[in-house]
């Protein structure tokens, strides 16, 4: 598989969406992990990222704006022991709850679709991240629409058992900026990650379409101690 630096990457396309990266740092000290959303809509745009516990949840940044809170307002991050869950919507509690119960990432999400945002159905992409006794592995998920076509949802899951130094696989929703939206392809891209977490943040956020970026979260987790960082940026400020 082609690999790419994630900068190059972002550029490629104004609008891929809202998307997850997990990886490994440079330094091969830390699982990285980043989720951003982005906007078209004044809906969409009017949003922020607020810690909430161990995860983060999206808030309007203005109420009086706030339209529709249905696929807009949910908690991308949620920690479940040694697992971080970084979603695109509200199956992050459908993936926290049914694992709770015992159940496995896939089976959690054999109860989800795509979004029901027609003509777009928006993929669901998920991901989890496992940090335990000094190593780490992870999955990738996405449920998407058969080529627009409502009636058939492929669920696609790719595991990994962690990734060499500087490395990621990168997974969003959209190909392209388009009427309607391309589903994302294929296996989560392979790109190369760089840096400490201030040092890829800002390559991150500076990387995305200036008009049409919200919000970023970027967590680095210390595969040793399973300690983390995290740093959060919005576009409203």
């Amino acid at each position: 598989m082609k690999k790419t630096a994630i900068a190059d990457t972002l550029k490629a396309t104004s609008y891929p969406g809202r998307g997850i990266l997990i990886g490994c740092s440079e330094d091969g000290k830390n699982v990285v992990t980043a989720y951003f959303i982005m906007g078209r809509s004044v809906n969409s745009r009017n949003r922020i990222f607020a810690e909430e516990g161990e995860g983060i949840r999206t808030e309007a940044f203005d109420e009086s704006k706030l339209s529709d809170p249905s696929l807009i307002i949910y908690a991308p991050v949620r920690v479940l022991g040694n697992t971080t869950i970084v979603t695109n919507g509200d199956q992050t509690d459908t993936v926290y709850d049914l694992m709770a119960e015992g159940k496995t990432f896939e089976e959690a999400l054999r109860t989800r679709e795509f979004e029901p945002d027609d003509p777009n159905y928006t993929p669901r992409i998920s991901g989890i991240i496992n940090v335990e006794d000094g190593r780490y592995d992870f999955a990738m998920s996405i449920l998407k629409s058969d080529d627009g076509d409502p009636d058939y949802c492929i669920r696609n899951t790719f595991t990994y058992p962690g990734c060499p130094a500087g490395e990621a696989r990168f997974i969003h929703t959209y190909m392209e900026d388009a009427n309607p939206l391309p589903s994302f392809e294929g296996e989560p891209e392979k790109v190369t990650i760089a840096g400490d977490i201030d040092t890829f943040t800002d390559t991150v956020w500076e990387s995305l379409n200036e008009d049409n970026k919200v919000s970023l979260f970027v967590r680095y987790i210390d595969i040793a101690t399973g300690t983390y960082e995290t740093r959060i940026v919005n576009k409203n400020k």
